[in-house]
């Protein structure tokens, strides 16, 4: 089946998502593993996702490290930083898709404050035709509610979602639910299967 609407996720996909790139390069990978390896930083990053406040979530948890306090506070000071850059092709890609009147949706793991934050430096994640961001939803992939979530309210039926995320776990759970999915590795595969699913010629993919 030709899909009805085309999903993207934003982490990797849209926008390049590497934290430990970003702590690497600031305070040299050592203390970035030593750091990593007592603070759960990305299960911090999951509560902001889940909807907690950004800056009350990354400063909590720095005032319960206070060695690493300075580290942990910079997830939200230099957040931007961490969220970069932008994937120029995917982000031609979704356009390409809208410009041809194919909807085109977000599904993501995001906060509510740093998406908005987000938008101010890419304008383009505002340009959707229908946003899931897991802040607003309270609950994040890969829980099978998320994915639940997006059927009810776009009405679309499963098999005729096309949906791209970097993560296995992700894309596993899109397929069990029906929908089709393409594992996120680079843009021109990307651009590739959108070919491929009849939505984009070569030269409209490029």
């Amino acid at each position: 089946m030709q899909p009805k609407a085309v999903i993207f996720d934003i982490g990797n996909v849209l926008i390049e998502w590497q934290p430990e790139r970003f702590y690497d390069r600031v305070i040299g990978a050592d203390r970035r593993q030593a750091m990593f390896a007592e603070v759960d930083l990305h299960g911090m990053n999951d509560r902001v996702d889940l909807g907690g406040h950004f800056t009350e979530t990354i400063y909590a948890t720095a005032e319960e490290y206070p060695e690493w306090r300075t580290e942990i506070r910079m997830w939200h000071d230099h957040w931007i930083e961490l969220a970069s850059p932008a994937i120029d092709h995917s982000v031609r890609l979704k356009s390409a898709l809208r410009a041809k009147g194919i909807p085109v949706f977000s599904l993501t793991n995001f906060g509510i404050q740093s998406f908005d934050y987000a938008a101010t430096q890419y304008p383009f994640l505002t340009e959707f035709d229908r946003q899931y961001i897991s802040g607003h939803m309270k609950v994040i992939k890969p829980d099978p509610e998320i994915y639940r979530m997006v059927e009810a309210d776009c009405g679309i039926e499963p098999s005729a979602l096309l949906f791209a995320d970097d993560r296995t776990d992700n894309i596993t759970m899109a397929a069990s639910r029906g929908w089709q999915t393409h594992l996120f590795d680079g843009p021109q595969g990307w651009a590739d299967a959108l070919v491929s699913h009849g939505l984009l010629t070569p030269r409209e993919a490029a």
